[in-house]
């Protein structure tokens, strides 16, 4: 049994503990919705004033070229490669997730189309982030092809049936609702056997778990900034293409940044070369510059081992927090839907009850432990490296089995649903 003096040992001995200290976190707050919003770093609020009241305040205009806001895509794009397994000039920062992911789908439609015109599926898992599979819908609307959602367990066997072959295979790497990792090179290699195109929703990994899309051979990849990437609430997003595609696929947002010269202003759209035509319109500046500080706290991480550190402590705060649940949830009807198998789960831990689960996360969130819920039944709990401790961990399993075991989460006030859950 692990008690609560071990997990402070566990965290003096953490080679990552010092970054904590780069995140303003509340006090007696355990924050374990990582995965949803990332923690404020302490550099963002300098970096961001920088941006607004020097660059903005006082170079005015002038800031486009002397600050460098054009190649702001480019430059936070450079170093969200560093973190996902992309080379430089491959990643471009712009717009949402969603938005991206409309881009690099209507990329892969196309391309699809003028090679294997036959192959008129777009697969994908049945429990996808919902606005994936919106997207997915509307892109095959447009080009004439059909989405078609499966179980996980059935992905390989779908892409080997060639009765009615998929052209496209549109991916979360890890799962949002119960934290399960796909294998991102074995399933993309069955999908290029397979003669289909590999796309990676990197929204719940980057920044959590080690991804190396080129080591993995995939086509495209889209990702989240306000995640794991603490860039802020509504932070950018970031778009990738392999270096194979990047010059030949088109995507159909032709906005005036993805020109090769946006200040001709040329009445013909001309794409500009690599990973930049997938700009549309002129950079968020201010979210930006909160996105650049994000990032920098996963770089920080270099010194004490980078991305591997990272995810060995991911899997460790995990393994924990299961261990310690595990027999609260089986006293009061509660399971763990999370892959107990570290090889094939993220950085989060969901628990599932069959009628409560809202009331109960909304009775922690009361306690200060924050976690979210995900309908129908999902009480979801992220774990963020860089500023979550052992002794969170711990403490927020006692929370939860007090919480369990008075039924304070039975008054009224906690079913009441907020617009975000």
């Amino acid at each position: 049994m692990t008690t609560r003096d071990d997990a402070v040992r566990l965290d003096s001995d953490d080679p990552l503990r010092s970054l904590r200290d780069n995140f303003q976190l509340p006090t007696n707050v355990i924050y374990l919705d990582g995965n949803s919003l990332g923690a404020l770093p302490v550099a963002t609020s300098a970096r961001v004033e920088q941006a607004m009241v020097q660059e903005w305040g006082t170079g005015l205009i002038s800031s486009w070229n002397t600050a460098g806001w054009m190649q702001m895509p480019r430059l936070v794009g450079d170093k969200i490669a560093r973190l996902i397994g992309a080379r430089d000039d491959e990643v471009a920062v712009a717009d949402s997730t969603s938005v991206n992911l409309f881009k690099v789908l209507t990329a892969a439609a196309r391309m699809n189309g003028a090679k294997n015109p036959e192959r008129r599926v777009i697969l994908s898992e049945r429990d996808n982030f919902p606005t994936d599979l919106y997207i997915a819908s509307s892109v095959a609307e447009a080009h004439g092809l059909r989405l078609e959602l499966i179980d996980a367990a059935d992905i390989k066997d779908r892409l080997a049936d060639q009765s009615d072959p998929a052209g496209l295979l549109m991916l979360t790497h890890v799962n949002y609702r119960t934290g399960a990792m796909h294998d991102m090179q074995a399933v993309t290699d069955c999908a290029h056997a397979a003669g289909a195109i590999a796309i990676w929703d990197l929204a719940h990994s980057a920044g959590a778990v080690e991804v190396d899309l080129n080591a993995a051979d995939a086509d495209f990849a889209v990702g989240c900034g306000y995640k794991y990437l603490n860039g802020g609430p509504g932070a950018p997003a970031f778009a990738w293409v392999h270096r194979r595609h990047v010059d030949s696929v088109s995507q159909p947002l032709s906005g005036w940044m993805g020109h090769v010269a946006p200040f001709d202003f040329t009445t013909d759209y001309r794409p500009a070369a690599g990973v930049a035509k997938f700009l549309c319109g002129s950079p968020a500046i201010l979210a930006m510059a909160a996105l650049d500080a994000g990032v920098d706290t996963l770089l920080a991480a270099h010194d004490f081992g980078g991305m591997p550190a990272i995810r060995a402590k991911s899997i460790a705060l995990t393994d924990l927090f299961i261990s310690l649940v595990s027999p609260i949830c089986e006293q009061h009807g509660m399971n763990v839907v999370t892959p107990l198998d570290s090889r094939v789960r993220g950085s989060q831990v969901s628990l599932a009850h069959p009628d409560h689960g809202y009331p109960i996360v909304q009775a922690l969130i009361e306690r200060g432990v924050v976690g979210d819920f995900r309908a129908t039944d999902i009480l979801r709990f992220g774990f963020t490296p860089l500023y979550t401790r052992f002794v969170d961990v711990y403490d927020a399993s006692e929370h939860l089995a007090a919480v369990l075991a008075s039924g304070e989460w039975h008054d009224e006030r906690f079913a009441v649903r907020s617009d975000v859950t």
